[in-house]
């Protein structure tokens, strides 16, 4: 049911390592369970029933009995007739042979529920060899069957010995009686006993659905190995995630330069953030498309200037729009004002290189609200 390794297996199954299994058609099952099935759906079968089947087969049987001469000599009556006893015989049992199949069928899902699997009908070669089947006689497993094959012989073996010896005037005294008496005794003392037994293998059953259930949960445990590779397959191998962590952080820092260019400005700390806006007139207010620090906050920096993207130096509205702030989300309303001014002189120096005049002056004590320079709940 698992593949052996040299570890212990020492860990419970998963709920994985469970429903592979079913996939491959290995469920818990108590043959136990469906013997005891069997054997109490025929007794209430008998019990309920059992006088009207024994009526119709004695109509059965005596009307087979009554046949002329002609129809002895004519093979088409007598299989004509045959077929028509056969068929009166067959209704008679049915609801018995209704009662087993419908017992054979809860008693095989009653501990592992209904599963159907393909691979159940594929050849499995490896079971024709003679030292697997050595291997499964003497194994644990085997052990326990025949021990659960032993106790199961000296109970219904004692029982039906007591019962024997229990009967055995009764079984003398219907070789006195007339034959319908002793045909009525002898139904009457076989039900009894009947039920008896099948009491015995109830109680075997009671004992094997929860051995079954604890035996076939022991073959699906786990070694730390096994548990190790379930982890991998079910969760990925860490050491490919965290490459592909990578590679998605690189193809994001690659997007964000990108946006660099793109910017109205790149407000700096002046070197340890730079966080880089953008403002469109259909906006509501500017975004952030880009921010960084240290190696990307440079990177960022030589960027604007090889764009001609403006620079401002406003380390703690730096600080606040890279600690309230995510890529392409807009800045936080505390932060309207300073940014505006900012704006506001990206867009004098623009004017400026375009037409010339005045130099504008950089901004330069800009209001952040207290305590939006430091890093918050948002990263």
């Amino acid at each position: 049911m698992a593949e052996d390794s040299g570890q212990e297996k020492s860990l419970p199954a998963s709920e994985r390592r469970i429903q592979q299994a079913r996939e491959e058609g290995q469920v818990a099952r108590s043959r136990e369970l469906v013997t005891a099935m069997i054997a109490l759906a025929s007794v209430g079968a008998l019990w309920w029933g059992g006088a009207d089947m024994l009526d119709q087969g004695k109509t059965v049987v005596r009307e087979g009995m009554r046949f002329s001469a002609p129809t002895v000599f004519d093979p088409q009556q007598m299989a004509s007739r045959l077929a028509d006893y056969l068929v009166h015989g067959g209704l008679a049992l049915l609801p018995l042979f209704i009662a087993v199949v419908v017992a054979a069928v809860l008693g095989s899902v009653a501990i592992g529920g209904w599963n159907f699997s393909s691979k159940g009908f594929m050849p499995q070669f490896d079971r024709l060899s003679p030292l697997a089947g050595f291997k499964r006689m003497f194994s644990i497993n085997g052990a326990q069957e025949l021990l659960k094959a032993i106790f199961k012989s000296i109970l219904l073996g004692g029982l039906g010995g007591w019962l024997i010896w229990r009967h055995r005037d009764g079984l003398v005294n219907l070789l006195t009686q007339d034959s319908r008496d002793s045909l009525t005794s002898f139904a009457d003392m076989a039900l009894f006993d009947f039920m008896l037994l099948v009491g015995g293998l109830v109680l075997i059953a009671a004992l094997d659905v929860p051995f079954q259930m604890w035996n076939y949960m022991q073959q699906l445990r786990m070694s730390p190995d096994e548990a190790r590779r379930e982890m991998k397959e079910t969760e990925g191998d860490p050491y490919l995630k965290a490459r592909i962590r990578s590679q998605q952080r690189e193809i994001a820092r690659r997007r964000m330069m990108e946006a660099v260019p793109k910017a109205d400005v790149v407000v700096t700390n002046p070197s340890h953030y730079a966080v880089a806006l953008r403002y469109s007139d259909n906006g509501v207010a500017p975004k952030v498309v880009a921010k960084g620090t240290e190696l990307i906050a440079q990177k960022i920096r030589e960027l604007a200037a090889a764009n001609d993207v403006p620079v401002v130096e406003a380390p703690p509205l730096a600080r606040a729009l890279y600690f309230h702030t995510e890529l392409e989300q807009d800045i936080p309303p505390q932060l309207y004002t300073a940014v505006a001014q900012v704006l506001a002189y990206v867009y004098q120096l623009k004017t400026w290189r375009q037409w010339g005049g005045v130099m504008p002056v950089e901004p330069m004590a800009l209001e952040v609200p207290v305590g939006m320079d430091v890093k918050g709940d948002r990263q």
